[in-house]
């Protein structure tokens, strides 16, 4: 396997150095963390990202929301000599509606990124569920016309739809998510805010969760592809240190 990045929540300068910690001591094989930009936390991707490339000599990729960039103001983390990679994203609208935002595609948000910090490898996103496969495809090539230099999907939830989705995006670089959904309310979440289609055998069940994310990074193992593990609500250190053998074998 190439590389395995490890998603993590900035809900505090605090907590993420703590969880970049636990991280690194449960899978010292992991150079790469990616994190998300979550409006309901004070603490930007792009700055939390700065903060644990001072704590250690990895990669770390802010995400970056495309509607949330003014066209005047400055690119995030542009101007951070130790970033050396960012994620667009679109963005979903925030919760307050006094929020501005502003009708940013992804690809015109790679594309400043290629022309105003050319020194930033620039990922975008690839999600199989919200649209239409030749919809999705159709982006995912724009996205790489504007210079997206690889992919970071959507978490996945078996290998089926996985297998299928490497064959759609064999030519291209991708980080293939990992992510558990333990109990029923978790699981009506993603159907209804990311349209996921579960299968019906799916596991409600952390033990479960792990065995089907297990499955999947074998076969990302296998065809020598890229990965990133989003533990979301579980025990961060019992959550990595399952997938410990696979990624160190």
């Amino acid at each position: 396997m190439s590389r395995v990045s490890v998603e993590l929540i900035p809900r505090n300068s605090q907590g993420l150095l703590e969880d970049l910690a636990v991280t690194r001591s449960t899978l010292p094989a992991v150079q790469t963390i990616n994190i998300p930009d979550l409006l309901r936390f004070d603490l930007r991707s792009h700055d939390a990202a700065s903060l644990l490339t001072r704590q250690a000599p990895m990669e770390v990729i802010p995400h970056v929301r495309a509607i949330d960039i003014a066209p005047d103001a400055p690119l995030p983390g542009a101007d951070r000599p130790e970033l050396t990679s960012v994620l667009v994203i679109a963005g979903d609208p925030p919760p307050d509606a006094d929020r501005p935002v502003w009708p940013n595609t992804s690809e015109e948000i790679i594309t400043r990124y290629r022309r105003e910090a050319p020194h930033l490898k620039v990922y975008a996103a690839f999600d199989p569920y919200r649209r239409a496969p030749w919809h999705e495809l159709d982006i995912v090539r724009r996205k790489r016309d504007a210079g997206a230099c690889g992919f970071f999907t959507q978490p996945l939830f078996d290998c089926a739809m996985l297998e299928m989705c490497m064959e759609w995006l064999r030519d291209d670089s991708v980080f293939w998510g990992i992510s558990p959904v333990v109990g029923e309310r978790s699981r009506r979440y993603w159907e209804r805010v990311n349209h996921v289609v579960f299968p019906h055998d799916f596991p409600a069940d952390l033990e479960g969760n792990i065995a089907a994310g297990r499955k999947m990074l074998s076969l990302i193992h296998a065809k020598n592809d890229d990965a990133y593990l989003m533990p979301v609500k579980v025990d961060l250190a019992s959550y990595l240190g399952a997938f410990h053998d696979i990624i160190t074998g």
